[in-house]
């Protein structure tokens, strides 16, 4: 139990505990990651000169769809007979059991009724929602690590994580070997996909340039990353045993596939004509104004 080069996971999930109140890691984590997508999308319309009542909408019809569908993603893609037949079940949500699939199907659909209310077209705010669902979900991925779950198969090494605290982990690894610590791989993933969609949007204004094809980006870093960890990763539930491909596999797939899709289709387009001129001159005055306020 424990070599020089595995790490000996013992971190408890709980931040702190007052009475019947607890703060966990995890719950932290989904809270950064909507403070994250607050954040950018209020510096994205305040760069593109939008209407500021524009945040307000997408985090509410961002934040609740992302919920909802990943809370009906979980119960239905992996335990669907056990909460139809008890669907008050799906409702405690605070038991978890949250399913990054069925976040991005209601994503998608909270972003199509966000583009109807604004009248913005459906493939801007596509391409704006990667950048925070790519360091949100690296975000919640290390919640998932204080949580010492959805870790991987043993490394068949020396080197690994030994997640102590999950009652698990011993009948996953029998003789105590290191697992793979398969939410450090994907939170890395997606903050290299992350940094990527940075520079598309403020290196290249590609948001602006050529709509879709960030969206394209970052589905195939989200959903090629979950298809290929997939593969040291423990089965999530009993019947993923003896699949080929894992669930997660299997509906990371269409993502991935409408990803190339958009990236095609945007590169097929003329690019948009942008007035970087313009650009630059309205940074110069929005700096001007404020160095003239601090003075005041």
């Amino acid at each position: 139990m424990g070599t020089f080069l595995s790490v000996v996971w013992d971190v408890s999930p709980e931040i702190f505990k007052i009475g019947e109140f607890e703060l966990r890691w995890y719950g932290l984590s989904w809270a950064l990651a909507f403070g994250l997508g607050m954040l950018f999308f209020s510096n994205f319309i305040k760069r593109e000169n939008l209407p500021p009542k524009t945040i307000d909408r997408i985090i509410w019809f961002g934040a609740l769809s992302t919920i909802i569908g990943a809370r009906l993603g979980h119960c239905l893609f992996y335990d669907p007979a056990d909460y139809l037949s008890n669907p008050i079940e799906i409702l405690k949500i605070w038991e978890g059991g949250l399913a990054s699939h069925g976040a991005a199907l209601g994503l998608l659909l909270g972003l199509w009724l966000f583009s109807r209310k604004t009248k913005l077209p459906y493939v801007w705010g596509l391409d704006r929602i990667m950048v925070p669902v790519t360091i949100g979900g690296a975000a919640v991925r290390l919640g998932n690590l204080m949580n010492s779950e959805i870790y991987g198969k043993p490394t068949g090494k020396d080197w690994g994580f030994e997640f102590v605290r999950d009652n698990q982990w011993l009948q996953n690894s029998p003789e105590g070997l290191p697992v793979h610590p398969t939410q450090l791989y994907e939170a890395a993933c997606y903050v290299i996909t992350f940094l990527i969609l940075m520079w598309l949007y403020y290196g290249r204004n590609e948001g602006c340039k050529r709509p879709g094809v960030m969206f394209g980006v970052g589905l195939i870093g989200v959903f090629l990353t979950r298809f290929l960890i997939e593969y040291v990763k423990n089965p999530q539930v009993d019947f993923e045993k003896g699949m080929t491909l894992m669930m997660g596999q299997w509906l990371s797939i269409p993502f991935v596939l409408l990803g190339i899709f958009m990236i095609v289709w945007a590169y097929r387009k003329k690019p948009a004509l942008v007035d970087e001129a313009a650009m630059r001159q309205k940074k110069k005055a929005e700096a001007a104004a404020n160095i003239k306020k601090v003075t005041k």
